[in-house]
């Protein structure tokens, strides 16, 4: 099962994160990007995170590639993405697609199958997007949940369903009244109730759930809630997620969940005023990974 890929490289890093691979052309060090054209960024992109990935793999369990970052070159980004997906595992990295795709039956079988599961074309099944995990809209429904959970359940890959997000709107819709519960609630029953034929030596279902960072309080009720759920905790950082918040999200053995962390970790060159891109990407996911062990106590 996926989930316990994730949970070995995690406790065999002993390091709970994962770093975002969300670049912009903003973001890249001076002379990266040799031309203003889709097609230069993209390159400069994929070789900003196959920098990263070589200085950090050692530590770091995983990766996150937040898809929009590359959508918007066009399919220049298209191969960005795939190309950083492939260095990340072939350094032995567990990639996370941050793609929240979610549509209907037939749609969502298809962007199940670009990133969780295999694409046949004249009797070959091949791999578009091949990650590992992929995170997962629920809002059309249990027919959409389904489509990707069943790639996850032959392919050994895991979704995260998002419940209660990092953004500051979320409440908006995610703290509605459904019946006797908030929607975010009904949300994560569903989702682990779908993935309990899913759950694997370590516990855990590769059916999991994202919950922000920056809103511990939640975080803490729904872990009491629902114990065989991994959580992905975005928020890390930037956004205002702090690691005592972010250990709200761990078992009382410090599994269970992996924190994600993005401009803290990439955009660390320019904080420090160095050059060495990687070098600095390698300190800030050093000191993430210090102060998370501490929270955590692992």
């Amino acid at each position: 099962m996926s989930a316990d890929a994730l949970a070995g490289l995690i406790a065999q890093t002993r390091n709970p994160s994962v770093i975002g691979l969300d670049p912009r052309p903003e973001y890249m060090p001076p002379g990266l990007i040799t031309a203003p054209t889709l097609a230069a960024a993209a390159s400069a992109f994929l070789k900003f995170n196959k920098a990263i990935i070589d200085a950090t793999h050692d530590i770091v369990p995983a990766v996150k590639l937040q898809c929009a970052c590359y959508e918007a070159l066009g399919p220049p980004g298209a191969r960005a993405l795939r190309g950083s997906i492939l260095h990340a595992r072939a350094k032995g990295m567990y990639v996370i697609a941050d793609g929240k795709r979610g549509d209907i039956g037939s749609s969502a079988e298809l962007y199940s199958k670009a990133f969780l599961g295999k694409t046949e074309i004249l009797g070959e099944r091949l791999e578009a997007y091949p990650a590992h995990a992929l995170t997962v809209n629920p809002y059309l429904g249990s027919d959409n949940l389904d489509e990707f959970l069943k790639d996850c359940a032959e392919y050994g890959k895991m979704a995260f369903v998002l419940v209660k997000t990092s953004n500051k709107s979320s409440s908006e819709v995610q703290e509605l009244p459904a019946g006797d519960r908030p929607l975010y609630r009904v949300i994560a029953d569903q989702v682990d109730r779908a993935g309990a034929r899913l759950v694997g030596k370590c516990g855990y279902s590769s059916a999991g759930i994202v919950a922000g960072a920056t809103q511990p309080r939640f975080i803490k009720e729904l872990r009491s809630l629902h114990p065989r759920l991994f959580f992905l905790v975005p928020g890390y950082g930037a956004q205002g997620g702090a690691a005592k918040g972010a250990a709200e999200a761990f078992d009382r053995k410090g599994g269970g969940a992996i924190v994600a962390s993005s401009r803290e970790i990439i955009c660390a060159w320019q904080k420090l005023g160095t050059g060495d891109f990687a070098q600095a990407a390698r300190e800030a996911a050093l000191r993430m990974r210090n102060e998370l062990r501490m929270a955590v106590c692992i």
